[in-house]
This record gives C-alpha cells, structure tokens and sequence, in this order.
C-alpha cells in the first residue's frame, strides 16, 4: 500500500449501513451474513457478479481430448465436479470404476456423492487448498491426470504438475463471466465485497464510469486484492487475516471501527 493510499485509508472510517456481497444470497438462514446484518443493523444485499456458462460439447471436442485416457480427475471446485460428470453424459461416456479422484477439499469430495458411490471408488482429498493437495499429487507421479476447469484459473497446479513432471491435461469445461447487472441502477453501497479477481473486471464491464468516492472495497485472497489495487481503487478491507479468517469476520473488524462500537 503507497504512502498516499494509506492516508486516503485512515480517512475512510465511515459509518458503515449498507453492504453488497457479489455472491449469491446464502441458502442457509444462519449465515454469519445475516448475523452481521442483524447484530449491527446493517442492510446486506447479495449480487453475483460473475456466473458459470459450461462449454457446449461440440466446443469441449475441439480440444482433442479424450477423458478415457486418463486414470485419475483433480477436482478443485463443484463446479468441476458438475461439468466433468455433464461432458461425460453428453459424450456418452461411462467413467472407468478405477478411476481415481483427487479432490481440494472434504467438501468438494463429500459433493461427488451426486454423481458416483464414493465409498467404492478411490479418492485422495486435500485440507482445504490446493496446496495441500499436491503432495498427494507427486505420490502418484504415474497417474495421467485430467484437470477439468474454467477459461479463468489460478496456476498453481498446472505450474506444480510442469516442475515435478507430471501428466497432466487441463479440460476447459466451463467458463467464467460477467454477469448482466443492467437492472442494477448503481452500485452505491457503503461497502462491496469482492471474492475474485473476475468480480473486478466484471464491476467494470457493467459500470465502466465506476467511481469508488466514499464506497469502500473488500477483497478475499490476495489474488482479489492485487486485482482491486490493479485497477486503481483503494483496498479499504482484506481478508484473510490472522485474526478475521473469514470475510464476515473481516467485514465486522472494519465494522465495528468505522462505526465507534465499543462494547
């Protein structure tokens, strides 16, 4: 952060009294979002602003792979998960009982009961990132590995597979983009939540004359967070920290600061 931008930062504690939260709205009513909201009468809206387009087969084709070639999947969202399973229905293809699955997380692996019985089939899953999935990787150096992903994807494992020199075949089955928010009037909310670095470009896609003025911006990752400060805006919250894991935790941190709450 520049000398100029932290002085701009100490001057932006604000009351905070709306949030927009470019996801979609939480299924679960206990979410720490609502609780936020309720606990520091704050109004919370949520708004997408990115969605998941899944690549047609016809164009999946043109990549010239064929997933039978393959003997293990690395999952690293649901997202993967769904558009694996839809190419594979869609070509026709019935997925080899000794295929082997590795997955990011518990949860991603838990999510792979939609489609297969997991307990008959071989899955190694990761803590929680994808770092901690690629020791597993490098134990099985002789799997051919197909990695099913978005046109928009972080390096890091296709980056690890190169050095430790193993097989890999990166499968663009969905795409990233913008969503339409031309029923949106404005973006005027005290404090927007971003969660990707695709959330930025599509802020600007929609509204090309965006100026933050007094809005303040909330970035998860640092991937996120170098994408806000890319594009010239201030990175007023950053999550996350040592002591606010979370981005409810983040946001509240800021919260309670910009609006004087001691107790």
């Amino acid at each position: 952060m520049s000398v100029a931008e932290t002085i701009d930062a100490q001057d932006r504690f604000h009351k905070v009294s709306s949030i927009l939260v470019t996801q979609p709205r939480p299924a679960d009513e206990k979410s720490p979002y609502f609780e936020l909201a309720e606990k520091y009468d704050i109004k919370v809206d949520f708004r997408p602003f990115i969605q998941i387009d899944p690549v047609p087969l016809k164009e999946f084709r043109k990549q010239k792979i064929n997933i039978l070639d393959h003997t293990a999947v690395i999952f690293t969202s649901r997202n993967a998960v769904d558009h694996f399973f839809r190419i594979c229905n869609e070509s026709k293809i019935e997925v080899p009982a000794d295929m082997k699955y590795f997955c990011i997380s518990e949860q991603t692996a838990h999510y792979l009961q939609k489609y297969i019985v997991v307990r008959k089939r071989k899955i190694f899953t990761g803590t929680k990132t994808a770092a901690d999935m690629l020791e597993l990787l490098r134990k099985h150096k002789n799997e051919k590995f197909l990695f099913p992903c978005s046109n928009i994807r972080r390096n890091d494992i296709p980056e690890f597979m190169d050095i430790n020199g193993l097989n890999l075949t990166e499968a663009v089955l969905y795409e990233t983009v913008a969503s339409d928010l031309s029923d949106l009037a404005e973006v005027n909310y005290d404090i927007i939540a971003f969660f990707s670095p695709s959330g930025i470009t599509s802020l600007y896609a929609n509204f090309p004359d965006f100026k933050q003025n007094k809005t303040r911006i909330a970035a998860f990752g640092p991937t996120t967070a170098k994408a806000v400060r890319d594009a010239g805006l201030i990175l007023d919250i950053e999550a996350p920290l040592p002591n606010a894991p979370s981005m409810t935790g983040a946001l509240e941190m800021y919260i309670r600061k910009a609006n004087k709450i001691t107790n």
